[in-house]
């Protein structure tokens, strides 16, 4: 029987690691999803999650008989909540104002279910084997399940599944590990064929939820965006969603909005003409994030543009960009023009480690809402796409609202003339989808802009009022008897001073943060 007995429960302990990483996981990414803040949900989930698990061990002392069939329960009822966590948590989000209770309450369950389980089948283990080697063996198999569900969830469960399929997998998951042990030990078990009855009944549940995933999903999101769902995929970087009202698409990552088809153009036009209008040279175009493709079928209304190079770390994005019939139709085919190259990469290390020199780099990234993202707004990548630009090169970023983020904005602006000093010029739009915008332009001097002298949005206004007419674009925004406007702010979002975005700061997450919360 002993020689039976620790293999299974060893690989038992296995398992339910894999399992228990995977609903903080899960967890944890749904709540980013749904409310951002990766850093402050995956923080708060761990910890919680953690000092759930501690109540749990300290509640496992009361149980003294029977260890097994209560373990063979704990997995029961962990795969019944574990597995519906994403519905439920969907359901909170979508029909309630509860979603932070609804995931407080399944982490503390989860948490104390997970914590009494170690505990018990290490007491098992050491009815066999001396305690120093029944904690070894349970704790390196438990360490190696958590490490499996670490490069799992990202890499494999989430591309593939989603978080809704990758749930009840996770709920079949610990549902099998009550089965395997309810089987092979039923002789000490009294009431196994109640526990396999129990347990088929709520693997029949779990499975009927994995195969109808996509249509809970796609009822539940319907809830969230109100128009018609056109496409909803889980990539491994983000959730992305594309809705139709009308003749009005909308793309979504993540929940939050990207553009709107009414009004792209009030977004766009601003951010790829004011670049390739003020630079000496338009050849060598480098677009950082825009996997949508429009920012770069406004590039390439240029005939003298050679190469665009579209550096978009998703390439599931990029993917949708030059093949979804409404974003073709959007982009004009641009992601797939011979003249643009794509590489799906991470903006700062193909910065990085790039050799080329750009004329004019657009950086169309969503707002910096977590350290991934608010790297790309700090002071060393700004150094970083300095050595990458060429004499007379403009660089621009979208910089969030100046109004609803007014301290986020300004702060993107400090930091990028920390790098191009007395060069860096602020602008703000309206564009109906979002309200007031911004972005923050530098130049690479020396360039059409020269500090001291004229200040900079007069030279700008006369050298875009020049070259506008000279070109005679397509354009349904920017004209010349508006472009002064674009370089003046009202009072509530004028400049105000701030700290600047560093690395080792990322100080610009914690303004945005704020900012936006007065918002909610």
């Amino acid at each position: 029987m002993t020689t039976r007995r620790i293999p299974v429960l060893l690989t038992s302990v296995f398992i339910i690691a894999t399992c228990g990483i995977l609903y903080e996981l899960l967890i944890s990414t749904i709540s980013s999803y749904f409310q951002g803040s990766s850093i402050l949900h995956f923080s708060l989930v761990i910890g919680l999650f953690l000092s759930f698990m501690g109540v749990g061990s300290y509640l496992s002392r009361y149980l003294e008989k029977d260890l097994l069939q209560w373990f063979i329960r704990l997995e029961i009822l962990l795969s019944l909540i574990g597995g519906g966590a994403t519905f439920l948590l969907y359901l909170a989000f979508s029909l309630t104002s509860y979603f932070y209770g609804a995931a407080f309450l399944l982490i503390a369950l989860l948490g104390t279910l997970i914590g009494i389980e170690i505990p018990i089948l290490t007491r098992v283990v050491r009815q066999y084997e001396s305690l120093r080697d029944a904690m070894a063996k349970v704790l390196s198999f438990d360490y190696l399940g958590a490490l499996l569900a670490s490069v799992a969830f990202p890499l494999i469960l989430l591309p593939t599944l989603g978080t809704m399929r990758t749930a009840f997998v996770v709920g079949l998951l610990n549902l099998s590990v009550a089965v395997l042990n309810t089987w092979l030990f039923r002789a000490e078990l009294p009431s196994y064929r109640r526990l396999l009855a129990v347990c088929g009944g709520l693997g029949a549940v779990l499975l009927a939820g994995f195969i109808y995933s996509f249509q809970l999903v796609g009822f539940f999101e319907q809830f969230l965006y109100r128009d018609e769902i056109m496409l909803s995929r889980q990539s491994a970087y983000q959730q992305i969603v594309l809705t139709r009202w009308n003749k009005d698409v909308r793309l979504f990552l993540n929940g939050n909005l990207q553009f709107s088809s009414r009004d792209e153009y009030r977004y766009h036009e601003p951010l790829v003409h004011l670049p390739m209008q003020l630079a000496l040279n338009r050849e060598q175009v480098l677009i950082l994030g825009g996997g949508d493709g429009l920012a770069v079928r406004e590039v390439l209304r240029y005939p003298g543009v050679e190469q665009v190079t579209v550096v978009d770390l998703d390439p599931e994005m990029t993917r949708l960009g030059q093949g979804h019939p409404a974003l073709l139709a959007l982009n004009e085919g641009a992601l797939n023009n011979p003249r643009v190259k794509v590489v799906n990469e991470d903006a700062y290390g193909f910065v990085e480690h790039a050799s080329d020199y750009y004329d004019v780099v657009i950086i169309d990234l969503p707002d910096p809402h977590d350290t991934a993202l608010g790297k790309l707004y700090a002071v060393e990548f700004y150094e970083l796409l300095a050595k990458r630009l060429s004499v007379g090169g403009v660089v621009i970023t979208q910089s969030t609202s100046p109004y609803f983020a007014r301290e986020a904005f300004w702060c993107i602006h400090h930091s990028m003339n920390e790098v191009f000093p007395g060069l860096t010029l602020p602008v703000g739009v309206f564009v109906p989808s979002f309200g007031p915008w911004g972005f923050n332009l530098a130049m690479q001097a020396p360039g059409r802009l020269q500090p001291p002298g004229v200040p900079l949005a007069e030279q700008a206004d006369s050298l875009l009022s020049a070259s506008l007419s000279a070109y005679n674009l397509p354009l349904r925004y920017l004209h010349t008897d508006m472009l002064e406007g674009l370089f003046v702010f009202d009072g509530d979002m004028a400049a105000v001073e701030t700290e600047r975005n560093r690395l080792e700061n990322q100080v610009l997450i914690r303004y945005y943060e704020a900012s936006w919360a007065q918002w909610r």
